[in-house]
């Protein structure tokens, strides 16, 4: 059908980009003039729903014969930095074959959808791959008379969302699904062994009501989330689909980028390429979460993840120092029995072997100056002592996922406790840069509530510096 283009701009009227979608929408409707646009409500799996644009048509596939394989793709309003929805739209006598990019229920999943990152991304690069990835697998077939009527079921499920009924609100009608209406819930973004981790140690810890595991990874279910989906936790579900994160009250993001990258900044660039397709569409549906970063590294993903989102920076942390802050702690009380020390040690700036040993308070009970100078070269031999045990200790997944396990604990319970974590450190120590960096902050339902004032330490200030601007440097290198 022939596009008006005023028509759109006023039924895009709430969309938060409105120029930019009113313009690939018009490209989009000359190169497939077949494609009807509407607006309708859609209904998202946690049943909240909202009014977007759709444009629904045919697209030609080649297979042996050529077909016309009908889609409906909905626009989200945070386009063109969210992918759309996509799902087949099958008729009366046509079923699904469920394969490597669509489900059961006609839901598409892509490679490029998955990859999303505008400005590189469009809808119509995203329909070329539907092609080709249809005429790989052929995603419809043809039903005998006596299958169509058991098809209508099917047909009954996608109608309703745009009738503004899910099974799971029926359900909810019915008598209720304990998992919706959860108070506490969390989303791992990546199905990687960190991920999966993070899975198990929130599940063992008993800290939230759900937890998702958004899986990017192309293709079925394998390796540990296959394993997650055979052995069925409690309360733990596992997606490939953004809208299955919808308000979760803590976010973590495990994914990192197995590109073939040759410098170092390749590698950042390519995951801040990945983070360019995920943190829109994620704070987009959890748009009061706080963002809690995994990923590596993780001082200028934390960064980048602040960027892309727009959320005060209280609500994006990074799990930083915490894993060795917590370790740090323990040599000193436990190995060394140094347990006036240890209460009070923290391991800030950024991870790896710039990682710095600092006190929030020393020597209080100390007032003449050569016995603060002893006191001091006293906890500097055994803090160095500490440090050499710490470097033994590698960051292995299991142990990431008990990190993030007791911050989410400390954020979903508003325990108001001190941890390590990665927070925009600009105005901290004359850094002027806007640089994550892991230092003690108070952690509550809102992320970061309060900074932990340090003593006073030239030279760790000095390292801290150092590693604001290292940092910055790089960041200053980056497409984002």
């Amino acid at each position: 059908m022939a596009l008006s283009v005023e028509t759109l701009r006023r039924q895009l009227g709430k969309y938060k980009f409105r120029d930019l979608t009113v313009e690939e929408l018009t490209a989009v409707s000359r190169a497939y003039p077949n494609f009807a646009f509407s607006m309708n409500t859609y209904t998202f799996k946690d049943g909240s729903q909202k009014d977007l644009l759709n444009f629904s048509g045919t697209v030609p596939v080649k297979y042996g014969n050529s077909y016309n394989i009908p889609i409906r793709l909905w626009i989200l309003d945070s386009h063109p930095f969210a992918p759309p929805i996509c799902f087949l739209k099958p008729t009366a006598n046509m079923g699904i074959s469920v394969g490597k990019h669509v489900d059961a229920h006609g839901r598409i999943y892509l490679p490029y959808l998955q990859n999303w990152s505008h400005p590189k991304s469009t809808i119509i690069g995203l329909i070329k791959e539907m092609i080709a990835k249809f005429e790989e697998e052929l995603p419809l077939y043809s039903l005998s008379s006596s299958d169509e009527a058991r098809q209508s079921e099917l047909l009954s499920y996608i109608a309703k969302i745009t009738e503004g009924e899910t099974d799971m609100k029926s359900k909810s009608k019915i008598g209720g699904d304990k998992n919706e209406g959860c108070l506490n819930k969390i989303t791992v973004v990546g199905a990687g062994d960190l991920g999966v981790a993070c899975v198990l140690a929130v599940a063992a810890k008993g800290v939230a009501d759900k937890v998702v595991l958004l899986d990017l990874s192309e293709g079925t279910a394998k390796g540990g989330t296959m394993d997650l989906e055979i052995f069925a936790l409690p309360n733990v579900e596992i997606s490939k689909d953004f809208s299955a994160s919808a308000d979760s009250k803590v976010v973590v993001l495990t994914v990192n980028s197995l590109g073939n990258a040759q410098t170092y900044l390749d590698v950042i660039q390519s995951n801040v390429d990945l983070f360019r397709g995920i943190i829109p569409a994620i704070s987009h549906y959890s748009q009061n979460s706080v963002l809690l970063v995994a990923s590596q590294p993780v001082e200028i993903m934390t960064y980048v993840s602040w960027k892309l989102s727009a959320f005060p920076k209280s609500r994006v942390i990074g799990v930083g120092g915490n894993l060795d802050t917590e370790r740090f702690q323990y040599i000193l009380t436990k190995l060394l029995q140094a347990q006036a020390l240890g209460k009070d040690a923290w391991i800030i700036g950024e991870q790896g072997e710039d990682k710095v040993p600092s006190w929030t308070s020393c020597c209080k009970s100390v007032t003449n100056q050569t016995e603060t100078t002893a006191a001091r070269n006293s906890r500097e031999n055994v803090a160095n002592r500490a440090i050499e045990v710490l470097k033994g200790k590698g960051q292995r997944s299991w142990s990431v996922g008990l990190s993030v396990a007791d911050l989410t604990d400390s954020i979903l319970k508003d325990k108001r406790k001190v941890h390590s974590v990665s927070t925009l450190a600009k105005g901290f120590c004359n850094i002027n840069s806007e640089v994550f960096l892991s230092l003690p902050c108070i952690l509550g339902t809102s992320g970061v509530i309060e900074m932990v004032k340090l003593e006073e330490d030239p030279l760790v200030q000095e390292k801290l510096q150092g590693s604001a601007g290292s940092i910055h440097d790089l960041q200053q290198q980056l497409k984002l």
